[in-house]
């Protein structure tokens, strides 16, 4: 009988995924996955957690049923697909396993020593992270050729685009099957190099960083700064904006990864955005940032 191709079975082997967090990113990439008919384990660190990110998932897939772009059979399929835990060892048998916890060199590292431990050699990990090195991360797995930069964006169900990261000891099997796999789950998919920011937010962030500058400098209102670049730049939100949508700590740590790997003054975090970081003002998850948000 004639063996699979490793392609193939790549292809056979992701009908499972692991999430590693519960909030935003996490919860998004879970539902995405689902909705596609893959079986998903969602973890996170208690209880409350991973039931927020449950019940995050039953209000995104009923906005979709009421825009009729899903039934109420396949809102109630995907749920089924979705399990939730607090416990790595559920992890075992998936056919990849995607790191999804937020944006700290050392938080992901510990975490992925943790999934290397417990899942199988053929299990692909990924990292959702949206600026650390793909390549440094490798290098903490026993078998860094499986490890992968998949990188969705905020809002998961929405966004089409995933950029896969490929680390230097990245193999061509698992860019192949993340490929596949990225598209399967109805997303288009970019292969990038291995660089601090990748492409969208090495561009993206420096700009939302320029906003709080001219915020900072008076040059504007919020309101005025985010109108000037929805209708001059015809962008669909503006800058401010999408940072209270991303997380103003979010936007801190990568500015300051930037800063950090390319020794280079154009990145050098504002002293607003740090200083509202300090605050807690961290965007509409807190229920104020830029803006406010009834929470």
């Amino acid at each position: 009988m004639e063996q699979p191709s490793i392609k193939e079975r790549n292809k056979m082997k992701i009908q499972s995924v692991g999430i590693i967090g519960a909030g935003t990113m996490g919860n998004g990439i879970a539902q995405v996955c689902a909705v596609a008919g893959l079986d998903v384990v969602m973890v996170d660190i208690n209880d409350a957690a991973v039931q927020r990110g449950l019940d995050q998932i039953s209000k995104s897939l009923d906005r979709l049923v009421k825009k009729e772009t899903l039934t109420s059979s396949e809102k109630d399929a995907a749920l089924k697909r979705i399990k939730g835990s607090t416990s790595y060892a559920d992890l075992k048998g998936l056919g990849l396993v995607i790191e999804a916890a937020t944006e700290n060199q050392a938080i992901k590292e510990k975490i992925l020593k943790q999934v290397d431990e417990i899942v199988s050699k053929e299990t692909i990990i990924a990292t959702n992270t949206s600026s650390l090195s793909i390549t440094k991360l490798a290098a903490l797995d026993s078998n860094p050729a499986r490890f992968i930069g998949m990188h969705f964006f905020n809002p998961p169900p929405l966004m089409a685009l995933v950029e896969v990261i490929r680390g230097l000891q990245t193999s061509d099997e698992t860019h192949a099957a993340i490929i596949e796999m990225a598209k399967r789950v109805g997303k288009e998919p970019i292969t990038v190099k291995n660089s601090p920011g990748f492409v969208v937010n090495r561009i993206l962030l420096p700009m939302i960083n320029e906003a709080f500058f001219v915020l900072s400098e008076g040059l504007a209102s919020p309101e005025d700064i985010d109108a000037g670049m929805k209708l001059g730049c015809n962008q669909p939100i503006g800058p401010l904006a999408l940072a209270d949508l991303i997380g103003l700590d979010t936007c801190l740590a990568v500015m300051e990864v930037y800063f950090e790997n390319f020794s280079d003054s154009k990145y050098r975090p504002c002293p607003l955005l740090r200083e509202m970081v300090a605050a807690g003002y961290l965007g509409r998850k807190t229920g104020r940032g830029v803006y406010s948000y009834d929470k």
